[in-house]
């Protein structure tokens, strides 16, 4: 079962179960998958879907953050509750020594030296740990292991 599959399924289980929030949170995700769509005329496969969940992950955590320092902790609360229902969609996260691993490997295979490779390391990890990891923490990771 595809992803786009998933979240169908899953919308209308959140219908028949009259969950309001969770409804809501889905149909933002599926509007976006259209929007993306019918933007590129495409048919998008799990790995662009997961992408644009990541995008959507990545805005809420920006909303709460300016919410929290505003002092709109209702409105942050929403954002929380979407930012669950958004990350049950995404792959199992990984560790930190495995990311660690992933890295090392990275710069063998870039045979990167310094600094300056950084962007050589940076593509060739992104394809391999795009939604299983916060890229912004990958890249400082890679940034300190250059730099040694």
């Amino acid at each position: 079962m595809s992803l786009k599959e998933k979240i169908s399924d899953d919308m209308k289980a959140a219908m028949r179960a009259r969950e309001s929030e969770k409804l809501a949170t889905i149909r933002l995700i599926n509007a976006a998958i259209k929007q993306r769509e019918v933007d590129e005329r495409i048919e998008l496969n799990d790995e662009q879907v997961l992408s644009a969940i990541e995008k959507m992950i990545k805005q809420r955590k920006d909303s709460i953050t300016q919410f929290e320092a505003g002092g709109r902790q209702d409105l942050a609360d929403k954002e929380k509750a979407e930012l669950e229902v958004l990350a049950a969609y995404m792959p199992a996260q990984l560790s930190e020594a495995e990311i660690r691993a992933e890295l090392q490997a990275a710069i063998a295979q870039a045979g990167a030296a310094g600094p300056q490779d950084m962007g050589k390391v940076m593509g060739i990890l992104k394809g391999k740990l795009a939604g299983r990891a916060d890229m912004t923490a990958v890249s400082g990771m890679v940034k300190a292991a250059l730099a040694q």
